[in-house]
């Protein structure tokens, strides 16, 4: 319920208390910068000078004007945060504190920097001061505070004891962006994956690249978040501990964390698949270029040798003597890439990767069906020989006649 508001255009001061005597103050300063709808700059972007810099930093510059009157107007409402406030005023970095336990009780105060929107440069900060029965938030953003007074929100916020459960509350709210950045980012790592499983082209490295990137970047947003989580739990020990808002905010993490971890070995995977394919193709084409060189260098030793200017050389003056050297050429090139073949060096480097795995498929296959033809014959040669030199199996056959005897003597009768 809304009991108070205080300030103008300059600042928007809310009390809202609630059913558990427990209270949120809500501080809403006035935006000092427009929105900023960047991207992440990339790792080739060339910033040609300090101005363009500037502009595509993913934290925005807040200006003094007004500033320091909105710091003075909230030191004035909240005596008890003034160095609080005066700590966190224009800080654009994450920083918690767990302070000792005053006669406000334990107190966890700082700066989370978080993402508002899909947008990796949209990252405002948001300032928190809590303690066992009072929560002080203050933040630039009116989306947060729409996010915040949702009616889900509402009611979770009503169902609080404390008001570290309510921050607990507000922080899970806070990581909405981070499932949605988290999904755009599993579509793009999955869209990756099948464009290296179909063709894999030399430029997907950058592609990998960019994705760690944005991995980290995720990465770097969630750390603080933990550590206001162990935070909590630091300052206010079992009393948090068992409530339903600390168990969700946890479950909420692991599942996060799970996700990042996951991606993570995804991306790793991809650079070494893409780093051992980058070293097969290259030890490929060096392969394929010593074949070459060992088949040709007679060729090119003998034309050296027969192109020094030097006389006599053998059978220069004779008609059939250059069909003579263009047939020793060409044998001992033969000879050469049969010996290769012959030791197995050649692989499927001369002969094409299609038609080599074809032969080799086919190869398989008739070996395959030559196995299957020749396990029956081999079965039934085995039975044959088996019956044929078995003692038991005459023995049997041997008592299986004398039994007959009888039973054809008694028909007979």
């Amino acid at each position: 319920m809304e009991i108070g508001q205080a300030g103008g255009k300059a600042m928007i001061h809310r009390v809202l208390r609630y059913p558990a005597q427990w209270d949120w103050q809500m501080l809403q300063l006035e935006r000092q910068h427009a929105e900023l709808g960047q991207k992440l700059p990339k790792r080739k972007d060339n910033r040609k000078n300090n101005e363009s810099f500037l502009a595509a930093r993913p934290y925005p510059v807040q200006a003094a004007s007004g500033a320091d009157s909105q710091m003075l107007e909230a030191k004035l409402l909240l005596p008890e945060c003034a160095s609080w406030l005066e700590e966190c005023n224009g800080r654009t970095t994450n920083q918690i504190t767990v302070a000792p336990a005053t006669e406000l009780g334990p107190l966890v105060h700082g700066t989370l920097m978080i993402q508002i929107s899909e947008v990796h440069t949209d990252i405002q900060p948001f300032h928190f001061w809590v303690c066992g029965r009072r929560l002080v938030t203050m933040h630039e953003d009116m989306r947060l505070a729409i996010r915040f007074q949702a009616d889900d929100v509402t009611n979770r916020l009503e169902a609080c004891d404390t008001a570290p459960e309510a921050l607990l509350v507000m922080l899970g709210v806070i990581l909405g962006p981070f499932h949605e950045g988290l999904d755009g980012f599993e579509t793009r790592l999955g869209e990756l994956e099948n464009n290296m499983r179909s063709a894999n082209r030399t430029g997907l490295m950058d592609v990998i690249i960019e994705r760690r990137y944005d991995l980290l970047h995720w990465s770097h947003l969630f750390t603080p978040v933990r550590e206001l989580h162990g935070s909590v739990k630091e300052a206010f020990l079992d009393g948090i501990m068992e409530s339903e808002a600390y168990k969700r905010i946890t479950h909420k993490l692991e599942r996060i964390d799970t996700l990042l971890k996951h991606y993570s070995l995804e991306i790793d995977t991809l650079i070494s698949m893409d780093d051992a394919i980058s070293n097969f193709r290259g030890n490929d084409i060096m392969k394929t270029l010593t074949i070459f060189t060992v088949i040709f260098t007679p060729a090119t030793v003998i034309s050296a040798l027969w192109g020094v200017n030097l006389q006599p050389l053998p059978w220069d003056k004779t008609w059939w003597g250059f069909t003579i050297l263009c047939a020793f050429i060409i044998g001992i090139t033969v000879f050469i890439y049969v010996w290769l073949w012959k030791k197995g060096w050649t692989g499927d480097m001369l002969i094409g990767r299609g038609s080599s795995s074809k032969l080799t498929a086919s190869r398989s296959d008739r070996h395959s069906r030559k196995k299957y033809k020749e396990a029956p014959e081999e079965d039934s040669g085995r039975r044959y020989s088996s019956e044929r030199t078995s003692p038991a199996n005459t023995s049997t056959q041997e008592q299986a006649a004398q039994a007959a005897k009888p039973l054809t003597r008694s028909r007979r009768l």
